[in-house]
């Protein structure tokens, strides 16, 4: 059974690993879709596929960019939507992200561990190097921050991707969060033990 994950399912399965096992091994859904900043953030997306289209970035070095890519890897076991797939004038390429969020001075490992993922598929799909993404923050002025990736950072992702296929493949049922403040906003909290 081929599984291809998406960043989505990964940035769920770092809020918590159960997400994983209730919607892979039991089939249910947490309806996503009905939530605000889900429906907001798909709003913004498309709003920036459509505003400032030609524009490049030339601050950051920006020659070319792609929106709206769709890419996978059997081999890593990943597939998404990258909002930008962008080929800068060092020879490396890099993911671009929009977030509906605000910057809080510090980087959140989902944003970090989301943008390495579309780095990955770039630089396997692409054939070139991707050391680093790009995330704009929309609800902090569209404030861009980059991101640099480090050998660490890929071990570590790959070891997530691994943990993930063990609870699907096997049906493993994972440790929940550490953080109670978590589940006070889980869909699952009520089957959750």
């Amino acid at each position: 059974m081929k599984i291809l994950l998406t960043p989505s399912e990964i940035m769920a399965y770092l809020y918590c690993p159960r997400f994983i096992y209730f919607g892979f091994c039991l089939g249910l859904s947490e309806h996503e879709e009905k939530r605000f900043k889900v429906l907001k953030g798909r709003t913004i997306h498309e709003d920036k596929t459509k505003i400032n289209k030609d524009y490049l970035r030339k601050k950051i070095g920006v020659m070319n960019k792609e929106t709206e890519v769709y890419l996978s890897s059997e081999k890593l076991h990943i597939r998404g939507i990258v909002d930008e797939v962008l080929t800068l004038n060092d020879g490396t390429m890099a993911p671009l992200d929009y977030k509906f969020a605000e910057y809080k001075q510090r980087r959140f490992k989902t944003h970090k561990t989301q943008s390495l993922a579309y780095a990955m598929l770039i630089s396997e799909n692409y054939s070139m190097p991707a050391k680093k993404g790009f995330v704009i923050y929309t609800r902090s002025r569209n404030k861009l921050v980059d991101i640099e990736f480090k050998q660490k950072d890929i071990d570590g992702f790959q070891k997530i991707i691994e943990e993930m296929l063990l609870i699907i493949q096997k049906g493993f049922y994972p440790k929940k969060t550490s953080s109670k403040a978590k589940c006070d906003d889980c869909a699952f909290r009520n089957i959750c033990v």
